[in-house]
């Protein structure tokens, strides 16, 4: 007869995704460093305790810098620096040695995507939805699998409200409904919905709305500076910034009407309330 008591092992293995901070730092110089912290971040905490690695790739030419002083800069902040990226071989030797490893240099989702065209069918969506788009319109049952909805409006769940801001490397979806957003979406924040994306504050991250195929989706914002906005797959870059038309002002994005087998452009332009 087989044991029936087993012991449950010490030690145990298991995959998981922890949001990490990069900051990217083009001066080792800690007085600079400081001056600019503060700027950004003022006297208090800005941060939650996320951990945080230090992209070198930018800085100015080194060997070394005073890594326990810039550790504790950052952990004024709330941000726990385990370790860099980039830099000479020199530098990255250097934080080993004292006690920071280097991590590749590994972007995450859509900037992974093609390079700042215009518009063009995005890849892989971020959320868990596998189509992009629906060829047929769906069949009369409903099935089990989530099928792109076209402007189906009726089984929408409860708009999910953001009130506090988003920071670098944060994400939230609103699965199957709008997402009302009272706070700002700093960069590298991405805010995602199934239906419409409305941003009362200021739009620095990136918005896709309609992720799950809707095309009659909208994204509105009250102050655009966004790095990317998508709308049922289409996507729009902002590598280069914001034309100067549209940054800082209110903002609406959407589809335009279908042409012929043109699949469809996404318009960003000024919100017009008169």
């Amino acid at each position: 007869m087989p044991p029936t008591n087993k012991t449950p092992p010490l030690i145990e293995f298991k995959g998981t995704t922890l949001p990490i901070v990069t900051v990217s730092l083009r001066s080792l110089q800690l007085g600079e460093l400081g001056e600019a912290a503060s700027a950004l971040f003022g006297d208090d905490p800005f941060f939650d305790g996320e951990a945080a690695v230090l992209d070198l790739s930018q800085a100015a030419a080194a060997s070394s810098a005073k890594w326990q002083f810039l550790k504790e800069l950052f952990r004024t902040h709330g941000l726990n620096v385990i370790g860099v990226r980039g830099g000479s071989d020199e530098l990255r030797e250097s934080a080993r040695t004292a006690g920071l490893p280097t991590y590749a240099a590994v972007d995450r989702s859509l900037r992974a995507a093609p390079r700042a065209d215009d518009e063009r069918p995005a890849p892989a969506a971020p959320p868990p939805v596998p189509e992009a788009k629906s060829e047929a319109k769906p069949e009369p049952a409903r099935e089990a699998k989530p099928e792109p909805a076209a402007a189906s409006t009726g089984a929408r769940s409860p708009t999910l409200f953001l009130t506090r801001p988003l920071r670098s490397g944060q994400q939230i979806y609103a699965r199957g409904g709008d997402l009302v957003v009272l706070a700002a979406v700093n960069s590298g924040a991405e805010v995602i919905a199934d239906g419409n994306i409305h941003i009362y504050a200021p739009l620095h991250g990136r918005a896709l709305a309609g992720a799950s195929g809707d095309t009659e989706a909208r994204i509105f914002s009250t102050r655009f500076d966004a790095q990317l906005v998508s709308v049922a797959g289409l996507y729009r870059t902002f590598d280069s910034g914001v034309p100067s038309d549209l940054a800082g002002k209110a903002v609406q994005v959407r589809l335009a009407e279908k042409t012929g087998d043109s699949s469809g452009k996404l318009v960003v332009e000024p919100l017009r309330t008169e």
